[in-house]
């Protein structure tokens, strides 16, 4: 019977494991207060976005972040916790940090990117930046500015001539 359990709970670390390795980033939040119906919003939120949300013991999120080398987070694991995946740097930071907005008993606990264990200020600073599309947007448009500004000139100066 124990041999069981033991397998049972070696088989939830490796599949949590899996997940956080296939996942860019990962936002640990505390759930509870949350009533059903808000958490279903969170997670139909957050499935919108290509992110999941699980509800995972602490012992095997910590048996997981250790096998993946996430070092930090010991002081997350206490009380209740869900993890969201995310298949980018800032989707589920995103999503949680706005539900979280509308909803304070949504409680942000940490994150990680990259391999990195974030505080609270981190995963809520990745969330205000703009997705991968805004950021090229941006970079397209500043590495544009110049040619615009000599296109401009050159214009006055030929509005000028005539």
């Amino acid at each position: 019977m124990k041999d069981a359990t033991l397998q049972a709970k070696v088989q939830q670390v490796n599949e949590v494991s899996a997940k956080m390795k296939e996942s860019e980033s990962l936002v640990f939040v505390n759930v509870i207060g949350l009533t059903v119906e808000d958490t279903m919003k969170l997670r139909n939120e957050l499935y919108a976005n290509k992110c999941t949300l699980h509800v995972v013991k602490n012992n095997i999120l910590k048996r997981a972040a250790d096998e993946n080398g996430y070092e930090g987070l010991d002081e997350v694991f206490t009380g209740p916790n869900a993890v969201a995946y995310s298949p980018d740097v800032n989707s589920a930071s995103k999503v949680i940090y706005n539900f979280a907005k509308k909803n304070p008993k949504l409680v942000i606990k940490a994150g990680v990117v990259d391999g990195k264990a974030l505080n609270v200020d981190e995963v809520k600073t990745i969330a205000t930046l703009p997705d991968k599309n805004g950021m090229l947007s941006m970079l397209l448009s500043v590495l544009q500015a110049p040619i615009r500004n000599f296109a401009c000139a050159i214009k006055a100066v030929g509005e000028k001539a005539e």
